[in-house]
Protein backbone atom coordinates (compact mmCIF):
# COMPACT_ATOMS: atom_id res chain seq x y z
CA UNK A 1 0.00 0.00 0.00
CA UNK A 2 2.71 2.38 0.98
CA UNK A 3 4.96 1.58 -2.38
CA UNK A 4 1.56 2.23 -4.46
CA UNK A 5 0.80 5.70 -2.53
CA UNK A 6 4.91 6.76 -3.67
CA UNK A 7 4.28 6.16 -7.05
CA UNK A 8 1.52 8.09 -7.41
CA UNK A 9 3.16 11.11 -5.85
CA UNK A 10 6.05 10.49 -7.85
CA UNK A 11 3.44 10.10 -11.21
CA UNK A 12 1.74 13.10 -10.05
CA UNK A 13 5.32 15.10 -9.39
CA UNK A 14 5.94 13.68 -13.37
CA UNK A 15 3.07 15.36 -15.03
CA UNK A 16 3.26 18.49 -13.08
CA UNK A 17 6.80 18.44 -14.44
CA UNK A 18 5.75 17.75 -18.15
CA UNK A 19 2.49 20.31 -17.90
CA UNK A 20 5.27 23.26 -16.72
CA UNK A 21 7.44 22.01 -19.46
CA UNK A 22 5.01 22.37 -22.36
CA UNK A 23 5.45 26.64 -21.90
CA UNK A 24 8.23 26.24 -23.40
CA UNK A 25 7.31 27.22 -26.90
CA UNK A 26 5.23 30.13 -25.95
CA UNK A 27 8.20 32.24 -24.69
CA UNK A 28 10.54 30.63 -28.24
CA UNK A 29 7.45 32.92 -30.24
CA UNK A 30 7.36 35.98 -28.18
CA UNK A 31 11.17 36.04 -28.11
CA UNK A 32 10.84 35.45 -32.28
CA UNK A 33 8.07 38.26 -32.58
CA UNK A 34 10.39 40.52 -31.17
CA UNK A 35 12.98 40.05 -33.66
CA UNK A 36 11.44 39.95 -37.28
CA UNK A 37 8.45 41.80 -38.20
CA UNK A 38 5.19 39.88 -39.09
CA UNK A 39 3.32 42.70 -40.55
CA UNK A 40 1.34 42.67 -36.94
CA UNK A 41 -0.47 39.49 -37.90
CA UNK A 42 -0.27 36.42 -36.40
CA UNK A 43 -1.07 34.80 -39.89
CA UNK A 44 2.19 33.88 -40.84
CA UNK A 45 2.49 30.99 -38.12
CA UNK A 46 0.32 29.22 -40.58
CA UNK A 47 2.00 29.63 -43.42
CA UNK A 48 -0.68 32.54 -45.06
CA UNK A 49 0.93 35.85 -47.07
CA UNK A 50 0.45 38.90 -45.29
CA UNK A 51 3.21 41.08 -46.43
CA UNK A 52 0.96 43.81 -47.73
CA UNK A 53 2.14 46.93 -49.19
CA UNK A 54 3.35 49.90 -46.43
CA UNK A 55 3.35 47.22 -43.54
CA UNK A 56 7.13 47.91 -42.25
CA UNK A 57 9.76 44.81 -42.51
CA UNK A 58 12.33 44.18 -40.20
CA UNK A 59 15.71 44.41 -41.83
CA UNK A 60 17.13 41.36 -40.76
CA UNK A 61 20.47 40.53 -41.86
CA UNK A 62 23.98 39.53 -41.50
CA UNK A 63 26.93 41.40 -41.09
CA UNK A 64 27.58 41.63 -44.85
CA UNK A 65 23.55 42.39 -45.98
CA UNK A 66 22.43 38.91 -46.55
CA UNK A 67 19.31 38.04 -45.09
CA UNK A 68 19.31 36.30 -41.98
CA UNK A 69 19.30 32.19 -42.69
CA UNK A 70 16.28 30.45 -41.90
CA UNK A 71 13.34 33.61 -42.35
CA UNK A 72 11.21 33.64 -44.95
CA UNK A 73 11.13 36.39 -47.16
CA UNK A 74 7.49 37.59 -46.88
CA UNK A 75 8.75 37.93 -43.10
CA UNK A 76 11.66 40.36 -44.00
CA UNK A 77 10.84 41.89 -47.55
CA UNK A 78 8.14 44.31 -48.51
CA UNK A 79 5.81 42.27 -50.97
CA UNK A 80 5.88 43.99 -55.35
CA UNK A 81 2.65 45.39 -55.90
CA UNK A 82 4.03 46.09 -59.51
CA UNK A 83 4.73 42.74 -61.16
CA UNK A 84 2.07 40.14 -61.04
CA UNK A 85 3.60 36.55 -63.24
CA UNK A 86 1.06 34.00 -64.92
CA UNK A 87 1.24 30.79 -62.78
CA UNK A 88 2.95 27.60 -63.57
CA UNK A 89 0.11 24.83 -64.74
CA UNK A 90 0.92 21.31 -63.92
CA UNK A 91 -0.48 18.04 -65.07
CA UNK A 92 -2.68 15.67 -62.71
CA UNK A 93 -0.51 13.86 -60.08
CA UNK A 94 3.02 15.59 -61.89
CA UNK A 95 5.61 17.98 -60.86
CA UNK A 96 8.05 18.01 -64.48
CA UNK A 97 7.42 21.22 -65.80
CA UNK A 98 5.76 21.17 -69.05
CA UNK A 99 7.36 22.51 -72.03
CA UNK A 100 4.65 25.41 -73.03
CA UNK A 101 4.89 26.76 -69.56
CA UNK A 102 8.55 27.35 -69.09
CA UNK A 103 8.41 30.62 -70.97
CA UNK A 104 6.16 31.72 -67.79
CA UNK A 105 9.41 30.93 -65.47
CA UNK A 106 11.90 32.64 -68.28
CA UNK A 107 9.61 35.61 -67.88
CA UNK A 108 10.46 35.58 -63.77
CA UNK A 109 14.04 35.15 -64.13
CA UNK A 110 14.17 38.00 -66.85
CA UNK A 111 12.78 39.74 -64.24
CA UNK A 112 15.14 39.19 -61.10
CA UNK A 113 18.27 39.92 -63.40
CA UNK A 114 17.08 43.46 -64.14
CA UNK A 115 15.87 43.97 -60.62
CA UNK A 116 18.64 42.52 -58.32
CA UNK A 117 17.46 43.62 -54.78
CA UNK A 118 14.19 41.44 -55.51
CA UNK A 119 13.64 37.93 -54.45
CA UNK A 120 10.64 35.62 -55.53
CA UNK A 121 8.96 33.02 -53.24
CA UNK A 122 7.73 30.10 -55.28
CA UNK A 123 3.86 28.76 -54.23
CA UNK A 124 3.47 25.17 -55.17
CA UNK A 125 -0.45 24.32 -55.14
CA UNK A 126 -2.64 21.40 -55.94
CA UNK A 127 -5.90 20.13 -56.52
CA UNK A 128 -7.91 18.91 -53.81
CA UNK A 129 -7.54 15.19 -54.80
CA UNK A 130 -5.19 13.44 -52.70
CA UNK A 131 -4.49 13.30 -49.09
CA UNK A 132 -3.51 16.67 -47.49
CA UNK A 133 0.15 15.22 -46.53
CA UNK A 134 0.37 14.00 -50.40
CA UNK A 135 -0.79 17.30 -51.86
CA UNK A 136 1.95 19.17 -49.37
CA UNK A 137 4.34 17.07 -50.59
CA UNK A 138 3.48 17.50 -54.68
CA UNK A 139 3.14 21.39 -53.94
CA UNK A 140 6.63 21.10 -52.57
CA UNK A 141 7.57 19.23 -55.72
CA UNK A 142 6.10 21.19 -58.29
CA UNK A 143 7.78 24.32 -56.20
CA UNK A 144 11.46 22.88 -56.34
CA UNK A 145 10.76 21.90 -59.90
CA UNK A 146 10.34 25.55 -61.09
CA UNK A 147 13.07 26.84 -58.73
CA UNK A 148 15.22 24.65 -60.22
CA UNK A 149 14.86 26.04 -63.86
CA UNK A 150 15.07 29.41 -62.18
CA UNK A 151 18.77 28.56 -61.20
CA UNK A 152 19.15 26.79 -64.13
CA UNK A 153 18.25 30.45 -65.62
CA UNK A 154 21.23 31.90 -63.63
CA UNK A 155 19.04 33.14 -60.70
CA UNK A 156 20.90 32.69 -57.43
CA UNK A 157 19.55 30.08 -55.16
CA UNK A 158 19.73 32.00 -52.46
CA UNK A 159 17.00 34.77 -53.85
CA UNK A 160 14.80 31.45 -54.21
CA UNK A 161 11.90 30.38 -51.67
CA UNK A 162 9.61 27.61 -52.35
CA UNK A 163 5.98 27.47 -49.90
CA UNK A 164 3.70 24.55 -50.82
CA UNK A 165 -0.05 24.91 -50.12
CA UNK A 166 -1.11 21.83 -51.23
CA UNK A 167 -4.68 21.48 -51.74
CA UNK A 168 -5.08 25.16 -49.33
CA UNK A 169 -4.79 27.73 -51.57
CA UNK A 170 -7.34 27.16 -54.61
CA UNK A 171 -7.50 29.62 -57.33
CA UNK A 172 -11.19 28.46 -58.24
CA UNK A 173 -13.51 26.67 -56.05
CA UNK A 174 -15.70 23.28 -57.29
CA UNK A 175 -14.48 19.98 -58.74
CA UNK A 176 -14.28 18.86 -62.76
CA UNK A 177 -11.14 18.96 -64.36
CA UNK A 178 -11.43 22.83 -65.23
CA UNK A 179 -11.11 24.08 -61.96
CA UNK A 180 -9.02 20.86 -61.02
CA UNK A 181 -6.33 22.21 -63.86
CA UNK A 182 -6.18 25.88 -62.63
CA UNK A 183 -5.20 24.88 -59.10
CA UNK A 184 -2.45 22.82 -60.50
CA UNK A 185 0.27 25.26 -60.68
CA UNK A 186 2.98 27.05 -59.08
CA UNK A 187 2.53 30.77 -58.15
CA UNK A 188 5.43 33.63 -57.56
CA UNK A 189 5.47 36.26 -54.69
CA UNK A 190 7.94 38.31 -55.57
CA UNK A 191 9.78 40.49 -52.85
CA UNK A 192 11.76 43.35 -52.38
CA UNK A 193 15.14 44.10 -50.27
Amino acid sequence: MKCSKIVAVAMCGVLAFAVAGCRYDDVTEGAADETVAVNGSEDNATGNDVATEGADIANVTDDEGVPATGLPFDQIYKRCTDVDFTPVYFGFDASNLPGSELSKIEAVAKHLSEKTDRVVIVEGNCDERGSNEYNLSLGEQRASAIRDYLVQLGVAADRIQTKSYGEEKPAVTGGGEEAWSKNRRGEFAIFQK
